[in-house]
């Protein structure tokens, strides 16, 4: 609630008013000695005084004359201070203001003396050097804390003065002159004397002296009120059990009014600048309870105005606060069932008198009181022993009563907006009241209630929405916010786990009903309320986790329409993991819907494994997030119970063409690696005695646990992913995983004897209990115990030595292909130098025609030794050198040579006009041909 700060309007006492209109005479005294010293003629400077003497002749006795004489020398004392007090001579000041004070009981002529130095005490006081602050700190605050030793002193009237001094620190008015010399101090120099001189705990403690003393407890409390503007103060007033002393004093007689309004603001100034903690130890006593019940229940009935309106509101407030408190005795002074009255008078009819004739207006403080009932049911039900009264007072069909959508033509008392927030608000209360009060809840048919406003949720009618509240939320001109905390309300039964709750939500088509506003969340997508969406998806899954866990045919009815909006979820963009807007709690009530709605149910299993939603759980788990492994590994374990589940898995390729068994291994190698296991540089166990102890396994010492107790071994199994990991490839047959590197086979070599190391160290635990425990087994036990420790170590030694050989296989395949790589670019290397060889040549044979005629002899040898030295029988032998070149290339890929006459067979071109007569080098077309025309 926003505190108002507000100004008293109440009246001031007669006895108060008595003594400001008729101010004693000293008061006109000395106003009379400040004209005149303000005058033309009066010097501003001080006169000497020598107030040693005035102190000893303060301190004389038993003289004739000697009172006279006291107080002629005082008037003269504060004639010549009218201007201010200098820091430097204010001890000696304040010590003839206390030896005055403390003659004023027998000698009531010194009374006008005091206030006199009183008043002077409200000037600014002075210094001459800058330094003078920090140089009379000590003095100055010691002085000051002096006034609050004075209201020791048993007179009423100089009680009054001292707290009106006090309260001039926090008004104070600049000087009326100049003095030459003097400098006036910091303004709020006063105020930090008095925190450091204690004066905040001095008066809280002379409150005990003004039991029966209306006027002079309302001054005392007006300074506290100034007082408690700092830390500093509130400390102090703490120390002095302040809290307790001014509320158990709250319901004392005051006409005025006053005590009450200057204590609520003591006390908040002191809850909103101190310990909260404190200040709740202090009011958790029946006493202040009892006395804020009887102020909050006669200002409930009783008060009418806007003042007493906010001031109810205000003890409301710090009666929430104290109810935080478990130890505070709320039910034994009888406020807690006060509070259930006035929290649910307008909703259930009650006899009871304390409410007859009380109404709630739609005032925004009456508004803003049903709110803070509200809160407060929320904070009381957190004690046990409030049940019955809740019980007893009807609260959950109280609160029932908003849970319904809102009814045309229909007069309420609230405004719309107000009755939307008060809505909202009721729905949250019931989410922490109802799942305390399961009969009553079953009894207003809460469950009907919740399905009916779920479904005026959903629909398309039109709701004008005002959203101005902390629960209205994103909520402006629709619905979501009512939907979101309903949801929350219909969340919180579930999980109660009550059988006839959630039998009779399922019988009410609760699981369809759900899913279909999830698809609609989902069709009608809404940017700007994103975060608010998202929880109601979230909330939807959960609920629906919770009705099918444990059972078959609500698995059923969840069905395809519900693996459908898992699968979208399990689609969405990875980056909106990061987004903070609510998509990673999104995707774990995904995760757990598969564990409770999918599991078990083997219809869905086939239905998700379909749709590829083991691919989609693999590329979850590539993302490499910690906090989805664990998960996500579990329910691998139990969906690899599939038969159907392995050919996906391994089917599933990741980045870089990664395989579902490397990722598990790679997943194996980090959580290893986190967990501070000892590997060395090549992934090879090092210790064969202990193969997968842990960082923190090798810091715990072993010590003898009752059976009942898992041991440190034991608990590693559930505390990280290895077993998970072992478990899923172990499904999967260790000996087919396709896309290993020999890194990977390496770390398999571990993961495959995971349970037997396992074994082994549960049996290392017993063997070291057993010595510590100085037991000695039988031969044949310790026989059997030897041989299992024996094992162990040769199943860690084989498993190193099966490591080795893969390694050595790998160093001397990578030889290998060192090697293939290496001739490889040998290869490309002579041949580079073949070709440049080869120009050269060309080069030679371009440039130089010796050259070229040498080459071109080398070239006809070559060709006449590449022929048949024997030529065949009937053979026809055709040239295939072109005589008359002078070049040593080939002369081309095709050459023409004349066997057959082609008049004789024709060719292509022969019957075409381009036919030629004689044949060129490079060929040409054929010589045309007659056709010959044969007789008959």
């Amino acid at each position: 609630m926003r505190r108002c700060r507000r100004p008293f309007c109440g009246h001031i006492p007669i006895q108060e008013e008595r003594t400001l209109s008729n101010p004693p005479k000293a008061a006109k005294e000395l106003k009379t000695i400040r004209q005149l010293g303000t005058g033309k003629n009066c010097k501003s400077v001080f006169k000497p005084m020598d107030l040693h003497h005035i102190i000893t002749i303060l301190e004389e006795s038993d003289k004739d004359g000697l009172e006279e004489k006291q107080l002629r020398y005082v008037k003269k004392m504060v004639q010549c201070y009218q201007n201010g007090l200098p820091l430097r001579e204010l001890t000696q000041i304040f010590k003839i203001l206390k030896l005055c004070a403390i003659k004023v009981e027998n000698q009531p002529r010194f009374i006008e003396s005091v206030y006199e130095i009183l008043q002077l005490c409200g000037l600014p006081f002075l210094k001459k050097k800058v330094s003078d602050e920090i140089t009379y700190a000590e003095d100055t605050a010691n002085s000051i804390a002096l006034l609050g030793e004075l209201m020791k002193i048993p007179n009423s009237e100089l009680r009054i003065h001292i707290c009106k001094c006090i309260i001039d620190f926090y008004h104070a008015e600049p000087p009326k002159k100049h003095i030459p010399g003097y400098q006036q101090a910091s303004s709020s120099y006063k105020i930090k004397m008095a925190e450091v001189g204690g004066l905040a705990g001095t008066m809280v403690q002379s409150m005990i002296l003004l039991e029966n003393q209306l006027v002079e407890k309302l001054w005392v409390l007006k300074v506290l009120q100034h007082l408690s503007t700092s830390e500093a103060n509130c400390a102090l007033m703490l120390k002095a059990q302040a809290a307790s002393r001014i509320c158990a004093h709250l319901n004392d007689p005051d006409p005025s009014g006053q005590l009450l309004f200057r204590s609520s603001e003591i006390l908040w100034n002191l809850l909103e600048k101190s310990s909260k903690e404190e200040i709740i130890q202090q009011l958790s006593n029946l006493e202040c309870l009892l006395a804020l019940k009887e102020v909050f229940r006669n200002l409930f009935m009783r008060g009418f105005t806007h003042y007493d309106r906010q001031l109810r509101n205000d003890l409301l407030v710090i009666t929430t606060i104290i109810a935080q408190n478990p130890g505070a005795p709320m039910i034994e002074c009888g406020f807690t069932r006060d509070l259930i009255l006035f929290a649910t008078f307008n909703e259930v009819k009650s006899q009871n008198p304390l409410i007859k004739g009380v109404k709630l207006s739609n005032s925004y403080e009456d508004f803003e009181l049903k709110k803070l009932l509200f809160n407060i049911i929320v904070i009381l039900c957190k004690d046990l022993p409030t049940v019955q009264l809740l019980i007893d007072g009807k609260v959950v069909l109280a609160l029932f009563t908003y849970v319904k959508k809102p009814e045309k033509h229909k007069i309420i008392e609230w405004s719309l907006a107000q009755h939307e927030e008060l809505q909202l608000h009721a729905i949250a209360t019931l989410s922490s009241v109802a799942p305390l009060l399961i009969e009553d809840y079953m009894a207003c048919q809460g469950n009907a209630r919740i399905l009916a406003f779920l479904e005026w949720c959903e629909n398309q009618d039109l709701f004008f929405s005002h959203g101005n509240s902390f629960h209205g939320t994103g909520g402006r001109g629709n619905k979501f916010a009512q939907m979101r905390y309903t949801l929350r309300l219909l969340r919180a039964m579930v999980y109660l786990e009550d059988e006839n709750i959630n039998t009779d939500l399922c019988e009410k088509g609760t699981i369809q009903q759900l899913i279909g506003i999830f698809k609609n969340t989902i069709k009608e997508p809404s940017e700007k309320e994103e975060a608010i969406v998202l929880e109601i998806q979230s909330d939807i899954l959960i609920i629906l986790s919770g009705l099918c866990e444990h059972h078959f045919q609500r698995k059923e009815i969840f069905g395809t329409e519900g693996v459908d909006i898992i699968l979208h979820v399990m689609k969405t963009d990875p980056k909106k993991l990061q987004s903070g807007l609510g998509y990673n709690v999104l995707l774990f009530s995904t995760l757990d819907s598969i564990w409770c709605c999918v599991l078990g149910c083997y219809p869905s299993e086939d239905y998700f494994l379909e749709k590829e939603g083991i691919f989609l759980l693999l590329d979850i788990l590539a993302l490499n997030q910690k906090k989805f492994c664990n998960l996500i590994l579990g329910i691998m374990v139990e969906f690899c119970d599939n038969p159907k589940t392995a050919a996906h898995v391994n089917a599933w390729r990741g980045k870089k063409d990664q395989t579902a068994a490397s990722l598990l291994i790679k997943l194996w190698r980090k959580e290893e690696k986190e967990l501070g296991v000892k590997r060395d540089r090549s992934g090879k166990i090092v210790d064969t005695k202990h193969p997968l102890f842990t960082s923190f396994q090798e810091e715990q010492r072993i010590m003898p646990l009752p059976a009942n107790c898992p041991s440190i071994a034991v608990m590693d199994v559930a505390e990280n992913i290895r077993a998970k990991i072992y478990a899923v490839l172990g499904k999967l047959d260790f000996e087919n995983l396709p896309g290993l590197s020999a890194e990977d086979f390496v770390t398999l070599c571990i993961i495959h004897r995971y349970l037997d190391f396992k074994v082994g160290e549960i049996w290392n635990e017993i063997c070291e209990e057993i010595k510590l425990e100085k037991l000695r087994p039988v031969t044949s036990d310790r026989a059997i115990l030897e041989a299992i420790t024996t094992a162990s170590k040769n199943i860690g030694k084989m498993v190193v030595s099966l490591q080795s050989e893969m390694i050595e296989s790998q160093a001397r395949q990578d030889m290998q292909n060192e090697q293939k790589v290496y001739s490889k670019i040998q290869g490309t290397h002579r041949q580079r130098e073949l070709a440049n060889k080869s120009w050269e040549n060309f080069l030679a044979r371009t440039s130089n025609i010796k050259t070229l005629k040498k080459a071109k002899k080398l070239q006809e040898k070559a060709i006449e030794s590449s022929k048949y030295s024997e030529r065949p029988h009937n053979a026809i032998c055709h040239r295939t050198v072109i005589k008359g070149l002078n070049t040593t290339v080939s002369a081309g890929p095709v050459v023409t040579v004349e066997s057959t006459p082609v008049r004789l067979l024709g060719g292509p071109l022969a019957d075409t006009d381009i036919a030629l007569k004689k044949l060129p080098v490079r060929g040409g077309a054929l010589q045309r041909v007659k056709t010959v025309k044969t007789l008959d």
